[in-house]
Parts: structure tokens; C-alpha cells; sequence
């Protein structure tokens, strides 16, 4: 038998096999013999799973994101996926983004008898649980700068970081626009200079990846969505920008983001002559790439080949200075 016979042959099994387990999923035998239809499971709302393919494509560009900090002289830091509520308070999180806000918060065992599971609703209910005192971060940076919290740093601290976030959306859409995402970040604390430098140097590298992948992505100021957008901060920012975001048609896939002396100031991180460290950080949604990247190359593979050929076409030009 040929190998691609023999291929064939495998993918029909295959895909006869799955078939059979969706009607035997689909469905369900009673007592007297009759087949009924069984409900169909409720698709999680923003919580799209990776195949293979997908999840290798993800750890391809993961690892050169993270090399690009590393390269440059970044630590390589693992942040819990959970942060206390109060801290994120202190930062201004709930007063800036309460409708992005995801909080999680552990049973109440007294209640669990009163204020059971509703099946209806797909939940339980606020009578069932302790006060939330945990936070989902929408950002993977604000970990970053709590864990240095108290501390003097070098004027030229870089750390980076992958973590899953989390963000309430007004709908959610495939790869696009997620509850539950990853986002790698690469982290200036130190000196206004080296925090502006960080983000000079990685809207080049940004810059040169993206035409290496035949991806056209275009360089905007951009406003955080600030519940009040009418604020004094949302004003600011319109004024004088602190974001910039590249985006592949409409979709932001990353930014480079200052942030001032704000998490200096407001978590006590200081530098050597007594001030506060300023902080910027580089950004990367990595399933809004794997969207941005399948959407111009066609498929998994096709886009996986384009990253390969970046970073190889790319690796003589060295760490970002």
C-alpha cells in the first residue's frame, strides 16, 4: 500500500470513527429502545479551544516574542494568574475598566443548601458565593509591577512575562475577541530614558516583523477604554497619547504602552536617587495573531511557514539596543 493510500485510509477511519462518536454524543438510547436527540452543549462564550496546529503556531511566536526581550536583557518572570482585588484597586483598575472587570470568588459552603447550582442559567448564584477578593488581570504587566512592589531597581530593569488575561466584552468573536487570552509582555522599569528607549526599539522591531510576514499592519495612537470616557484620564490620553497599537485590518494584535511614573508612584518602586521608576511595556495578543496571521496566509500551515521565514530572514539584525 502507498503511503498516501495508507494515509487515505487512516483519515477515513479517522473521520468515520469521529462521526460515529458525534451520532453516539448526539444522542442517547432509553430504557424501551428509543434514540432521542440529546441537547446540544452550549459553546463556552469566548473560550474558542487550539487544535495542534494552532497551539504550535502560538508557541512559535511565544518564543520569538520572548527571545526579543531576552535578547535585550530581559528576565524571564512566571506571575500568578490570579491578583488580589485590592491590589488592583489600589492601581485604579476598577475605577478605570469595571466593565472589563472578571473577579473570582470561592463558594460559600454555610449557603450551598439555599442558594444552590441553577441549571437553568448555567451558574451559580450571587448568594452562593464568599465576597470576590480575587482578581483576572486584563494585562499580564500589572503582576510585573506588584511582584516589585517596595523595591529599588536598576534604571534599566526588563522583565518579561506571558500570562493568561481575561476581559468582559460586549460579544466575544472566535480568536479575535476572547474572554480568556494569552498575552506575552516585555517590561521597562527604570529610568523615564530607558522606559522611552524600550519602546523606540520594540515599534522597530514590530515594525520589521510585520513586513517580513507580508502582514500590513498600521501603527495607531490609541485611547485604553476608560469606562468614563469623558474622564480626566480618557482626556488626557487623547491629548497627550500613552498607547500605541498595531493593527491588522481593524484588529489590535499588539502595542507599546508608557505608563509614566504611575506604577512607580502607586507601588512604592523606586530608583537609586529616590524617585519613582517609570514604566512602559511591549504587548503581544498571541490569539490575535494566530487570527491576524491564518486571515492573510489562508492556513495554519501557510502561516507558520511566514513566521518561520520572518525570524530566520530577521536573526542577523540582533538585540533590540
Amino acid at each position: 500500500m502507498s503511503r498516501t493510500t495508507a494515509t487515505h485510509t487512516t483519515a477515513t477511519h479517522t473521520t468515520a470513527t469521529q462521526a460515529t462518536a458525534t451520532r453516539t454524543a448526539a444522542s442517547r438510547t432509553t430504557a424501551s429502545g428509543v434514540t432521542v436527540p440529546r441537547p446540544a452543549p452550549a459553546a463556552p462564550q469566548g473560550l474558542p479551544a487550539l487544535g495542534p496546529e494552532g497551539t504550535a503556531l502560538l508557541r512559535l511566536l511565544d518564543d520569538t516574542f520572548e527571545s526579543w526581550g531576552t535578547d535585550a536583557g530581559a528576565r524571564a518572570m512566571t506571575m500568578a494568574p490570579l491578583l488580589p482585588a485590592a491590589d488592583l484597586a489600589r492601581l485604579d483598575y476598577y475605577e478605570n475598566f469595571p466593565h472589563q472587570a472578571v473577579l473570582a470568588a470561592p463558594l460559600d459552603l454555610d449557603r450551598r443548601d439555599e442558594a444552590p447550582f441553577c441549571t437553568e442559567s448555567g451558574s451559580f448564584p450571587c448568594d452562593a458565593l464568599q465576597p470576590a477578593g480575587l482578581g483576572l488581570p486584563s494585562a499580564s504587566c500589572y503582576a510585573v509591577y506588584l511582584h516589585h512592589e517596595g523595591q529599588q531597581v536598576p534604571d534599566d530593569t526588563l522583565v518579561t512575562v506571558v500570562g493568561w488575561c481575561f476581559r468582559k466584552e460586549e460579544h466575544y468573536e472566535g480568536l479575535r475577541r476572547q474572554l480568556g487570552f494569552r498575552m506575552r509582555e516585555i517590561v521597562a522599569i527604570g529610568s523615564q530614558e530607558h522606559a522611552e528607549n524600550h519602546l523606540r526599539g520594540f515599534t522597530e522591531r514590530v515594525t520589521a516583523f510585520a513586513e517580513a510576514l507580508d502582514l500590513p499592519l498600521r501603527r495607531e495612537a490609541a485611547c485604553d477604554p476608560f469606562f468614563d470616557k469623558g474622564g480626566s484620564k480618557a482626556l488626557l490620553q487623547r491629548l497627550s497619547p500613552v498607547k500605541h497599537e498595531f493593527l491588522y485590518e481593524d484588529l489590535a494584535i499588539a502595542s507599546v504602552n508608557t505608563h509614566r511614573n504611575f506604577f512607580g508612584d502607586r507601588c512604592s518602586i523606586s530608583l537609586a536617587d529616590g524617585g519613582p521608576a517609570f514604566t512602559s511595556c511591549v504587548a503581544f495578543g498571541l490569539e490575535r495573531w494566530l487570527s491576524a496571521l491564518t486571515r492573510r496566509h489562508g492556513n495554519w500551515a501557510a502561516a507558520t511557514d511566514a513566521v518561520r521565514t520572518a525570524v530566520a530572514r530577521l536573526a542577523p539584525a540582533g538585540p533590540v539596543t
